[in-house]
């Protein structure tokens, strides 16, 4: 290698070096001269003249500067150069730095497939199981339908409905008085909150009711009322309709019903 074949560099620059100092002092040139006229630096000069030209490179490049030199001077060195021949360069051995072993290669392939296997167990697992066991969840409606019995025909008789039996969220825990008897009734045209509480603060009704139902309370049975989409809610006392804009804020009507049975509307 390079190291190598600079060995020739100092036997080859030593008889040179001495004849090319010779003839620049016979020439009466400096060595700054003789640097500026072959534009090479000065201290390439003083090494091929001091015979040690071996830092300037491989003997190919030495012998190169040589001959400029020498035909400066107007001398011949080609005899001289043809003694001392370069010795071959051999080529530099190059070394993988990235070489993998085999038996690495293969647990890094065989590592790669096990993550991609877990990876796609773990995604596909609950998919899967998601699609055998699903969850159904069943969202009852609280509203109550009317079931009329056909005339003739007893409720005990009447058909069941199908479907889903519906039931409200707190079903009416005192009996419903028929319309005639009534005191007060609600009859909804659309969908409206309802709450009704008794006279002994007992909760009569809590819910959502629908269009078309109806509820009826006797006298002095009913203490409070909040309906909480009042449009949707036609309410008569004694057979009378009430006019809820008195007791209604925002579509929600609040009032209560005193002992000798008159309304009155609330804050809350």
């Amino acid at each position: 290698m390079m190291g190598s074949s600079n060995d020739t560099a100092p036997e080859m620059g030593a008889s040179c070096g001495v004849r090319l100092k010779q003839a620049r002092e016979q020439a009466g040139l400096s060595q700054e001269e003789v640097a500026a006229s072959l534009k090479i630096p000065l201290r390439v000069i003083r090494q091929l003249e001091s015979g040690d030209p071996s830092q300037l490179g491989a003997p190919v490049f030495v012998r190169g500067q040589l001959r400029s030199y020498a035909r400066l001077l107007g001398i011949d060195l080609e005899d001289q150069l043809r003694q001392n021949t370069v010795v071959a360069v051999a080529p530099s051995e190059l070394v993988s730095h990235t070489y993998t072993p085999r038996y690495r290669h293969v647990f890094e392939q065989v590592t790669r497939r096990a993550i991609y296997i877990v990876l796609t167990a773990a995604i596909a697992v609950p998919v899967w199981l998601a699609t055998r066991s699903p969850h159904q969840s069943t969202v009852q409606s609280l509203e109550v339908p009317v079931t009329p019995a056909s005339q003739g025909e007893s409720p005990a008789t009447a058909p069941a409905p199908t479907g889903v039996q519906r039931t409200p969220l707190i079903a009416s825990m005192a009996p419903m008085p028929s319309a005639a008897q009534a005191d007060l009734s609600l009859t909804f045209t659309g969908d409206s909150w309802v709450q009704v509480i008794g006279n002994n603060g007992t909760t009569l009704e809590q819910g959502l009711l629908g269009a078309g139902q109806q509820r009826s309370y006797g006298a002095g049975e009913v203490s409070r009322v909040v309906l909480g989409n009042s449009t949707a809610v036609e309410v008569r006392q004694s057979g009378k309709t009430v006019d809820l804009t008195p007791f209604s804020r925002a579509n929600v009507a609040r009032f209560t019903l005193s002992s000798d049975g008159s309304l009155t509307p609330v804050a809350d």
